[in-house]
């Protein structure tokens, strides 16, 4: 069987997208677009991948240093256009094996698009049909349907432009023909015209090798991303289609084109997602699992029957089933929720566990921190945590009750069953069953004269 290497052309500037971020780690779903390519490339049976850089190659390079694929770097050095590019990987091909080229801004390329090109022995370019085709080499076809010739946009003709089969710039070749006609079309030295790979077509029929067209499946997936409008469209195009994948799954989802999902997203029966809620990470959601509007979850696993309220920010929590969570909630790394637990608005979480059934319902800060089962804190409680060089823990008890306004300076304990008057700064600990309070008494000076504008502060 003839071995199949993958040639992935990821040396751009991307000058288009007015960004010092090379295009190929642009982010789509919350992952650079070059991994989208690369997971693609991942489902064929391909002896090697070779990726060519050269833009701020450092940085592509290290943002796939834990790839678990066996990926294989080559420096275009000064790139001279995609022909020279291809030649360069070829230099690690064996003449025996067949090159399939694809692109790193391509991130929605259909696996099925890939196999196509990779079939058969010859030279085949993958082609779409597309509405506007402005701008897009056009794929002039002989009376037999095989590849006649590709002409540019601004080269053609008022018919050749009104022909709607674009090339997309994916091709697959033998890799001893491909390297003898790429070296066939090489520019003289010092000329201006780049390199183009599109110039194997020609040499190819001139070598009386047939060349085929394969069209593709989805038009839209497989046309690549330039600037920033071109991204939004395929980010767009990529949630939706997710969406339909998770409808079909069972999850329901209030409006499919508000919904981003930009990591991995794993639900049991009957989750419901608002609008506007985005899924960064890896999330679970158990059974009966409802996210409110505007909510941001990351990294977190949500038991059953939990329901988060409208603009809650989650990020590596835990929660078990049956919580209750915000509006306005934000739970930091660390946070545990035991079941039936109550975290309302503007409560802040971080490295704390609330027990079963406690609440922290209101305007609260838990940090490093652990609160008992059942255990209740009041509006405006704080656990002071830090103090200007370390962290400090709390222990709150079972069924502890913490008055509205309180400060606890840790480290602390609060013993189970204890009780923390409203107001109250407490640095000492307090034993299980007792009230503490650090409350002064009022005082009220009767009669009391307010101030008065004097004469030469009134207004005129």
């Amino acid at each position: 069987m003839t071995p199949l290497h993958l040639v992935v052309l990821a040396a751009g500037k991307g000058t288009r997208m007015r960004s010092r971020k090379p295009k190929v780690l642009q982010p789509l779903a919350g992952r650079p677009l070059l991994a989208h390519v690369l997971d693609r490339s991942a489902a064929l049976d391909a002896a090697a991948c070779h990726l060519v850089v050269s833009h701020q190659q450092e940085r592509v390079r290290a943002a796939f240093a834990e790839s678990t694929l066996p990926l294989d770097w080559i420096d275009q050095g000064e790139p001279r256009g995609t022909g020279h590019a291809v030649f360069r990987a070829l230099e690690h091909v064996p003449d025996a094996a067949r090159v399939l080229v694809t692109y790193g801004d391509v991130p929605r390329i259909p696996v099925a698009d890939l196999e196509a090109c990779a079939a058969g022995d010859g030279v085949t370019v993958l082609a779409a049909r597309v509405a506007d085709p402005a701008g897009y080499g056009r794929l002039i076809l002989a009376p037999d349907g095989a590849l006649e010739r590709i002409v540019e946009d601004k080269e053609a003709s008022i018919d050749e432009r009104a022909v709607d089969l674009i090339n997309t710039g994916v091709l697959a070749a033998p890799a001893g023909d491909l390297r003898r006609w790429l070296a066939a079309c090489e520019p003289a030295p010092g000329g201006a015209r780049e390199w183009y790979l599109t110039d194997v077509v020609a040499a190819a029929r001139a070598d009386g090798s047939a060349v085929k067209v394969a069209e593709s499946r989805d038009p839209a997936a497989v046309l690549g991303v330039n600037d920033r409008a071109q991204l939004a469209v395929q980010e767009r195009l990529y949630q939706q289609a997710q969406a339909a994948d998770m409808m079909r799954d069972g999850l329901a989802l209030a409006d499919p084109d508000r919904v981003d999902v930009r990591g991995v997203l794993t639900f049991g029966q009957d989750c419901t997602l608002d609008v506007n809620v985005v899924i960064e990470g890896t999330v679970t959601l158990a059974d009966d699992v409802y996210i409110g509007p505007g909510c941001v979850l990351r990294d977190c696993q949500i038991g059953s029957g939990t329901q988060i309220a409208a603009h809650s920010i989650l990020e590596g929590v835990r929660v078990d089933a049956d919580a209750r969570i915000g509006p306005f909630a934000r739970l930091r790394p660390g946070t545990v929720l035991g079941t039936g637990a109550r975290v309302g608005n503007f409560v802040e979480m971080k490295n704390a566990t609330l027990g079963p059934g406690a609440k922290a319902n209101h305007l609260t800060y838990v940090g490093d921190a652990r609160v008992g089962a059942g255990a209740n804190l009041g509006a405006g409680t704080i656990t002071c945590n830090y103090d200007g060089a370390n962290k400090h823990h709390t222990e709150i008890g079972e069924r502890a009750f913490i008055g509205s306004n309180t400060a606890l300076v840790a480290p602390i304990r609060i013993g189970d069953d204890a009780t923390v008057g409203a107001g109250s700064t407490l640095s000492d600990d307090v034993e299980p069953g007792a009230l503490a309070l650090t409350r002064a008494r009022p005082r009220t000076i009767r009669d009391w004269p307010r101030p008065k504008k004097t004469s030469k502060n009134k207004e005129s």
